[in-house]
């Protein structure tokens, strides 16, 4: 793979990005690349020689050279972006040298970071993340290895490949928009009970990663040259943002232009009590004994319908197919029944609530054609279409990438000869999907998860004693939120807080107070509260 000399000057002669790299090292900054799943559909098409890394020349086994076509899965064509990447047979001699040359290339270049799009998610690719790993701890550089996207990402899931990797997508992709923001909230307090935080990684530990932050000089998705635009959160919104990502200890990426960083982005994303916090606390977790009063006035009409209506439409459920790793109990849920016209159908028997009608659908193989059947028959030997009612099929992955706020619900699209299509039903209960070897569930989810009486809390201790402590207000009004310093033992034993002497500073407004027995502040619509608390 090189680069394209057009847009990229310095690559000629087989540079590569060598003079890049370079160039950002010699500014005191790291290189990192984004690259895809396994290999380019324009190789395949062109069915391009393998590289043998350790020869340096096309790859031989068996007597013959191996090609892109030998490795290339296009089954596995990457679910959003299919007419770009596919998987490589990683069982093959082949598929593991391609992959070798690659990150020894990419080593050779002189990068720090690469980005592993499309295998993580509802995209999981487990042998590709594996043997990605393993190249990267042979090579005689570090390379930092991140997985993305976070579509669906459970702690089950994580525990798969943490220890593979240095940080790992937890959402969709996160956008300037206060609902992308407040679907981290969730995600992130999840991840913290389950010990994903610094857990053990490549070479190292790794991170639960919240996305690059949208702020400053940006343009919109999906657009490579503009038009430029000022981020559209709110500053308080801003704030939020950078505080939960420090509380959480997310990596902290900016997702701006820094050739046009303004002062109060500048001063948000290098708060040096925010990074000192996302850098060096422990014990980061979702601090729940908290109390608020939200400003709402009963005599507004506005205030008033709009409360009425979320608060009619947060009571309503619905449920997702969602897909977690096989060995999650809550995959165990699906059974197989025949109903009177003798057609077989796999049902969704758990966690249904209110709702009596089972999620069902219809089992078919899939339907060869003479010239597929060598091709395909044994490789899905047992394998199932799922069928809706118009005889369309369920994909397991989305066609398109998701925000962090949007939910993937069930997807059907007409049948094909996909991996992504691909079900297993096992008899202990599961449904596998043959693409991402992950299991199905549904789950129910609430259908306003904006609504009015959000308020969020977390708590950190800090590496000279200090307690971090901080209030979010998800609210669509000022709410005043309030927590006994007595209540901070509750999370943080051992302190014995109840008899200290406590004093605090707010780090946005700069207020300081103390001793207190009690923190209580009004924080504005969807923003935030910052506490360094040093107790005696």
């Amino acid at each position: 793979m090189i680069p394209d000399p057009e847009r990229w000057p310095s690559s000629s002669g087989g540079k590569g990005f060598t003079e890049v790299a370079q160039k950002v090292h010699d500014m005191g900054l790291k290189f990192g690349i984004h690259v895809m799943r396994g290999i380019s559909t324009q190789a395949v098409n062109a069915n391009t020689p393998i590289l043998d890394p350790v020869k340096g020349v096309a790859y031989e086994e068996s007597g013959r050279v191996w090609r892109a076509q030998d490795i290339g899965l296009r089954e596995k064509a990457c679910a959003w972006m299919t007419n770009g990447f596919m998987s490589v047979d990683t069982n093959l001699g082949a598929g593991r040298a391609f992959l070798r040359s690659l990150y020894e290339q990419y080593a050779q270049w002189g990068v720090d970071f690469v980005k592993n799009d499309c295998v993580f998610g509802s995209d999981f690719d487990i042998n590709e993340i594996t043997e990605v790993s393993k190249v990267l701890t042979e090579l005689n550089r570090p390379i930092l290895y991140s997985l993305s996207p976070g579509v669906g990402v459970t702690p089950d899931m994580a525990k798969a490949v943490n220890s593979l990797v240095n940080l790992y997508r937890v959402t969709g992709d996160d956008w300037d928009t206060w609902g992308d923001v407040a679907s981290h909230f969730d995600v992130s307090r999840d991840f913290a009970s389950a010990g994903m935080i610094g857990a053990g990684g490549l070479q190292g530990k790794s991170w639960p990663d919240l996305d690059m932050l949208p702020l400053g000089w940006l343009t919109d998705p999906a657009s490579n040259e503009g038009p430029h635009r000022s981020c559209r959160l709110s500053l308080d919104e801003q704030k939020t943002q950078m505080t939960l990502w420090s509380m959480a200890k997310s990596p902290l990426m900016y997702g701006g232009d820094l050739r046009n960083l303004d002062d109060t982005t500048n001063s948000i994303i290098t708060n040096p009590t925010l990074l000192e916090i996302d850098y060096y606390s422990s014990n980061n977790m979702e601090f729940p004994f908290i109390n608020a009063n939200n400003h709402l006035k009963a005599d507004d009409p506005v205030i008033a319908r709009k409360y009425g209506k979320l608060k009619k439409r947060s009571m309503l459920d619905r449920h997702i197919l969602h897909l977690t790793s096989c060995e999650d109990h809550s995959a165990k849920g699906w059974v197989s029944q025949v109903v009177e016209s003798e057609l077989d159908r796999v049902c969704w028997k758990w966690n249904l609530g209110m709702n009596k009608r089972l999620f069902c659908m219809d089992k078919r193989k899939p339907l060869l054609t003479s010239d597929q059947e060598m091709v395909y028959k044994q490789q899905y030997q047992g394998k199932l279409h799922l069928v809706d009612s118009r005889e369309f099929c369920l994909d397991a992955s989305p066609k398109k990438k998701l925000t962090s706020q949007e939910l993937k619900g069930s997807s059907f699209s007409p049948c094909k000869w996909d991996a992504n299509q691909m079900w297993e039903f096992n008899v202990n209960g599961t449904l596998m999907n043959s693409y991402s070897g992950l299991c199905a569930t549904v789950r129910a989810v609430k259908a306003a998860t904006n609504a009015v009486g959000g308020i969020r809390s977390w708590i950190a201790t800090g590496r000279a004693g200090e307690i971090f402590l901080a209030f979010f207000n998800l609210n669509d009004a000022t709410s005043t939120i309030s927590a006994k310093i007595s209540d901070l033992d509750r999370v943080l034993p051992g302190r014995s807080l109840g008899n200290a002497s406590c004093t605090y500073t707010e780090i946005w407004s700069a207020k300081s107070d103390g001793p207190v027995n009690t923190i209580s502040i009004d924080v504005a619509m969807h923003g935030c509260a910052l506490f360094v608390l040093k107790c005696a």
